[in-house]
């Protein structure tokens, strides 16, 4: 048995740092955490239960649904609309906001999640996720509309995922450090492993999806084009490339040893601006990431700071290391000057 910190004592013992806290935003990270356990019990028994599969219906971004994707949401709704500590909840499976329904009190926090990130892999055992933002509700409102939702990156109270791999992780951001903790199966509770996560500023490892190489702009073909040159190209070092189609994967990747994510714009639906989800992807995965040491944009903005148009609404994503996030930032910056 591991004799660390759990993160219920590590989440406790930050609230004492915390002059007036009154315990609701400790009990609500708690009650994810819950949530984020269950959910991986199912994803660990998979076709013993007949949750593997496609569940033969679309979610509101015209994606097909597993079956493991209404069952991770119907967890999270379930397990957090009685708490007392949200006012509202915002998901990628749901077309509308969840209000918090009316015979239970209400709190003065806002959820949004992806509760499976990656659904793809599950049928093929390759690793999926949870990923969660946690706001505050403006105050006074007690009835949430999808506008109060609508708040920068720079906004978020915490954000974390849950990875479900070989070991189930949950990783976690208030915004000061970045840690992450390993589910010991045993005592049903997560312990800290990974203290103080942090993104070398410097890799030779990129991960994107090269299939899309002729859609990308030119400033991402331009980067990704000298990274395959090696040795012998403008950058004069050998790079790995890895893709693992679910952003928890890659971005747990690039905390525990560096590296660069995209997810760029491309041309083969123009009138998308990116892929991504901004407010339960793209942010939570931003601040985590910044938190870290690295850096996170779109290409020529960086991702905090976008004011939301929508809950589903997508944009660009490239993340990680910081000197290759600034490299990729400074050709785009070259492109428009160009142009």
């Amino acid at each position: 048995m591991h004799n660390g910190t759990s993160l219920t004592q590590f989440i406790i013992e930050q609230q004492r740092k915390i002059p007036g806290a009154t315990g609701d935003f400790t009990s609500l990270l708690n009650d994810v955490v819950a949530a984020c356990k269950t959910i991986s019990h199912a994803v660990n028994r998979g076709d013993l239960i007949g949750v593997l599969g496609t569940a033969e219906s679309e979610n509101v971004q015209g994606e097909v649904q597993k079956k493991l994707d209404i069952i991770s949401n119907e967890v999270f709704l379930k397990s957090m609309e009685w708490t007392g500590h949200l006012a509202a909840m915002a998901s990628e499976e749901m077309d509308d906001i969840y209000p918090i329904p009316a015979q239970y009190p209400k709190g003065k926090y806002l959820l949004t999640f992806d509760p499976l990130d990656g659904s793809s892999n599950i049928d093929i055992n390759m690793s999926v996720g949870t990923i969660f933002s946690i706001l505050r509700a403006p105050e006074g409102v007690e009835n949430p509309t999808e506008q109060d939702f609508l708040q920068p990156g720079t906004e978020q109270v915490a954000a974390g995922y849950a990875l479900y791999g070989p070991s189930t992780m949950l990783v976690l951001t208030c915004g000061h450090g970045v840690n992450g903790f390993t589910l010991d199966q045993g005592v049903g509770e997560f312990i800290l492993t990974h203290p103080d996560m942090r993104i070398p500023e410097s890799t030779q490892e990129f991960a994107i999806n090269m299939s899309n190489h002729r859609f990308w702009a030119e400033p991402v073909r331009r980067y990704v084009d000298e990274c395959i040159a090696g040795e012998e190209g403008p950058r004069g070092k050998n790079f790995n490339m890895r893709w693992v189609a679910a952003m928890v994967g890659e971005v747990h990747r690039i905390l525990t040893r560096g590296g660069i994510f995209m997810y760029p714009w491309d041309s083969r639906d123009p009138s998308k601006p990116g892929k991504l989800r901004l407010m339960y992807e793209a942010n939570p995965m931003s601040m985590i990431v910044e938190a870290a040491g690295g850096m996170s944009i779109t290409g020529t903005e960086r991702i905090l700071e976008i004011r939301p148009e929508g809950i589903h609404q997508r944009v660009p994503v490239i993340l990680g290391s910081k000197e290759e996030v600034e490299r990729v930032a400074q050709y785009h910056s070259e492109a428009a000057a160009a142009a």
